[in-house]
């Protein structure tokens, strides 16, 4: 009988390292590695050979930038979906576009199960597997850090493991950051972040962003295109989505654009703290916001901005594969339409300020808003509007006062 197979999602670290000789020696699976690039650059050096020394039969390594751009991270800017006003889910809305390439693999290498690192207490866990479970349910998820089998605690009982079974590799014991990087942001947890009494030290912490004290004294003018609120051109030059936000990141970075410090509800029920860099990704959030200033009536701004926080809880709770989150897509969409223009903003020591905003399809009438009257706007009209408008207010007031008397 052939030996099954497992797809581990492997990101290189310790933990997913440890995790192969245990998965062969727990369950004897031939164990097939799995590592999806979402633009985490040098991260993905050297993994193959880490792969199969450490006793994995073959390492996928698959690139999914442009997947993760165009099919996850659009969607959210055009919705504008922000978890808890501050975070702009750099880590959550990469999952489902893993556990769908993991899927894949698994498929294709006629796999029986899927094994992830993700701890017991994280977000990750339940993203993983609700986008597994909803591609793939005849497929066994392993959680090696949930399993009775796992009995590693600490960085140094995963060497210690490693090295039994001949793997000895440049791992440290040391404490760090725990970081997750991807083509949109880096989010930084641990150290002096676990405790929210204490400032990060951002000349320590920050690896794509200059802190903002230490950017430079002079401005800087980005300007961006859209059409059907996609973003298309930077400073004048069309680039894919995937390449704008390469651009803006640098940008941004060297601006000091884009960080948050902010203490979190997770789903699994506690607060965690984190710092998240995201420079090019808080551009193309605000441009695409001040767009949509222009071009969209207030009754539809106003329930857009209720789905873009409702896609932003279904993004960040594993939701991707949804009825609800195709339905929150749908609208978002068809708010889409005319969402073409383009913006300048102007860029100084963290902050994003506006520098003009043009569109063919602006609602903005500038004789409507000066204070001359026009043809289509008449003063005296404001005064039984305002006399209908408040006249709920001016019965109730009248009725409280009869009831007094």
């Amino acid at each position: 009988m052939a030996q099954e197979k497992v797809i581990l999602a492997y990101s290189g670290g310790l933990d997913t390292t440890a995790i192969i000789p245990w998965l062969k020696e727990n369950y004897n699976y031939e164990v097939i590695c799995c590592c999806i690039d979402c633009g985490q650059g040098e991260e993905l050096d050297g993994l193959e050979e880490r792969a199969k020394l450490s006793g994995a039969s073959k390492l996928y390594i698959e690139d999914i930038v442009d997947d993760f751009c165009d099919n996850y991270i659009v969607p959210c800017v055009q919705a504008g979906a922000v978890y808890e006003n501050k975070y702009l889910l750099g880590t959550a809305m990469a999952r489902p576009g893993i556990a769908a390439k993991l899927v894949e693999i698994a498929r294709k290498e006629g796999a029986t199960a899927i094994c992830h690192g993700a701890t017991g207490k994280g977000n990750d866990q339940i993203r993983f597997e609700l986008g597994i479970k909803a591609l793939a349910p005849d497929i066994k998820i392993i959680a090696a850090w949930r399993s009775d089998k796992w009995t590693l605690q600490s960085r140094q009982d995963e060497i210690d493991y490693c090295k039994a079974h001949g793997i000895d590799l440049p791992f440290s014991a040391d404490q760090s950051y725990s970081r997750d990087r991807n083509l949109w942001h880096i989010s930084h947890e641990g150290l002096e972040l676990e405790d929210p009494a204490v400032e990060p030290n951002y000349n320590h912490l920050l690896m794509l962003t200059t802190p903002p004290e230490k950017a430079p004294e002079t401005p800087e003018y980005v300007t961006l295109t859209f059409e059907k609120g996609v973003p298309t051109s930077v400073n004048g030059k069309k680039m894919k989505v995937s390449d704008i936000i390469k651009e803006l990141n640098v940008i941004g970075g060297r601006n000091g654009i884009g960080i948050i410090d902010i203490v979190e509800n997770r789903v699994v029920g506690m607060k965690s703290r984190g710092v998240y860099e995201t420079p090019g990704g808080t551009i193309l959030m605000e441009a695409h916001e001040q767009l949509e200033e222009l071009i969209l009536d207030r009754a539809t701004l106003e329930v857009k901005k209720e789905m873009g926080a409702k896609l932003a809880q279904v993004c960040y709770e594993g939701k991707w594969f949804t009825p609800l989150c195709d339905a929150i897509q749908a609208f978002v969409k068809s708010t889409q339409e005319y969402v073409t223009g383009e913006v300048k903003i102007k860029l100084y020591k963290g902050n994003i300020i506006k520098a003009g905003t043009t569109s063919p399809y602006s609602l903005y009438s500038e004789s409507l808003a000066s204070f001359t009257t026009g043809d289509l706007y008449d003063h005296h009209d404001a005064e039984g509007f305002i006399t209908l408008w408040g006249l709920p207010l001016k019965v109730r007031a009248l009725k409280l006062a009869e009831a007094r008397d």
